[in-house]
C-alpha cells in the first residue's frame, strides 16, 4: 500500500509539470501551423492525452478485465465534463464558438448514442469493435478535411509565406523545432507520469475490494484523466479555453470509439447491467447538459463559472454514489 501511495503522489507531481510544458507547445504548434487551437485540442492534446485511456483498456483487456476498459472510458467521459471542464470554467469562463455548437458537441453525443446502442444487448462484440473503429476513422477524416478547407484563400499569400512564418513564431514564443519537441515530449511525459499514477491508484483500489467496472469508473478513470485536468489547468491558466475544449471533446470521442473499440476488438466483452442503467445515462445527461449550457444567442455560447460549478458538483455526487456503493 505504501508503493502505491508513493507511486500516486510521484505521478501527480510529474504531471504538474509536464502538463504546462505540453500545453505551451501545443499552443506554438497552433500558431506556427495556422490553425485553430480547438483543433489542436482536438487532434493533439485530445487524443495525446488519451493514450492512457487506450493503453490502460487495452492491458485490461488482454488480461481478461474488459469491464476496467469499458468502466475507464466511460468514467474518464464522464470526469473529462464535470471535473475537468467544470474546473476550467470556474477559473476561467469557456469561450464556445458557433461551429462547435453545430458541428463538434453534437458529434460528440452522438457517437456516444453509437457506444450506447452497442451496450443494449449486454456485450460488446468484435463486431460491435469494428463499428466503433471505422466510425472513429470517418470522424477524423472528417475533421481533418474540414480544417484544410479554406476557400478563396488566394494564391498571393504564398508570397508572404516567410514574413508569416517569423511572425508566427515570434507570437508562439518558440521555434517550431522547438514546439513540436514540446508538444511530444510532453506527450511522453505525460503518459509516463499517468501511467504510474494509475498503477499505484489501482493496487490503493483493489486493496480496497472494489469491482473491476467500478475500479475503472473512478480510479482507473480518475488516473488516466489526469494528463487531461493537468493540461487543462495550465491551460486556462494561459487562456487557451478552445484548447481545453478542444481537448474534452477529442478525449471523449477517442475514449468512446477507440479505447472501447479496441478493448472489445481484443476480448469481446460482457455489460454489467449497472453500465446500462447507471453510467450510460450519467454520460449521456452529461454530454447533454454540455451541449445545453454552451448554448447563448448569438455568435459564441459560453460555459459560465456557475455551470462550471454545476458539472464539477454533479461529477462529485456521482464519484461519491460510486464510491458508497462499491462494497
Amino acid at each position: 500500500m505504501t508503493a502505491a501511495i508513493l507511486a500516486t503522489l510521484l505521478g501527480l507531481a510529474a504531471l504538474a509539470w509536464s502538463a504546462d510544458r505540453f500545453v505551451a507547445g501545443a499552443s506554438a504548434v497552433a500558431i506556427h501551423l495556422g490553425m485553430a487551437p480547438l483543433l489542436v485540442g482536438m487532434l493533439v492534446v485530445g487524443f495525446g492525452t488519451s493514450a492512457p485511456e487506450l493503453a490502460v483498456s487495452a492491458f485490461a483487456a488482454a488480461g481478461g478485465n474488459p469491464e476496467i476498459a469499458l468502466g475507464n472510458a466511460m468514467g474518464s467521459n464522464i470526469a473529462n465534463i464535470g471535473l475537468i471542464l467544470g474546473t476550467t470554467a470556474l477559473i476561467i469562463p469557456v469561450i464556445v464558438h458557433r461551429g462547435v455548437l453545430s458541428r463538434e458537441l453534437p458529434m460528440l453525443l452522438g457517437v456516444s448514442l453509437v457506444l450506447g446502442l452497442t451496450m443494449l444487448d449486454g456485450s460488446i462484440s468484435r463486431f460491435d469493435a469494428v463499428v466503433l473503429l471505422l466510425v472513429l476513422g470517418a470522424q477524423l477524416a472528417w475533421s481533418i478535411g474540414a480544417a484544410r478547407r479554406r476557400p478563396g484563400e488566394p494564391e498571393e499569400e504564398l508570397a508572404i509565406e516567410v514574413e508569416e512564418r517569423e511572425a508566427r513564431e515570434e507570437r508562439a514564443g518558440m521555434t517550431r523545432r522547438a514546439a513540436w519537441g514540446w508538444t511530444i515530449g510532453g506527450i511522453v511525459l505525460l503518459l509516463a507520469a499517468s501511467r504510474v499514477l494509475v498503477w499505484g491508484a489501482v493496487g490503493i483500489a483493489e486493496r480496497l475490494g472494489w469491482s473491476d467496472l467500478v475500479i475503472g469508473l473512478t480510479i482507473v478513470a480518475i488516473g488516466t484523466s489526469a494528463p487531461e485536468l493537468a493540461a487543462a489547468v495550465a491551460a486556462a491558466r494561459r487562456r487557451e479555453t478552445e484548447l481545453v475544449l478542444g481537448n474534452v471533446i477529442g478525449s471523449n470521442i477517442f475514449n468512446t470509439l477507440a479505447v472501447v473499440g479496441l478493448a472489445a476488438l481484443i476480448a469481446p466483452m460482457a455489460v454489467d447491467q449497472e453500465a446500462v442503467t447507471r453510467d450510460l445515462p450519467v454520460m449521456l445527461a452529461m454530454t447533454g447538459a454540455l451541449l445545453l449550457m454552451a448554448y447563448r444567442p448569438g455568435d459564441h455560447g459560453r460555459i459560465s463559472r456557475l455551470e462550471g460549478g454545476v458539472l464539477l458538483t454533479a461529477w462529485i455526487a456521482y464519484t461519491g454514489m460510486l464510491v458508497l456503493t462499491a462494497g
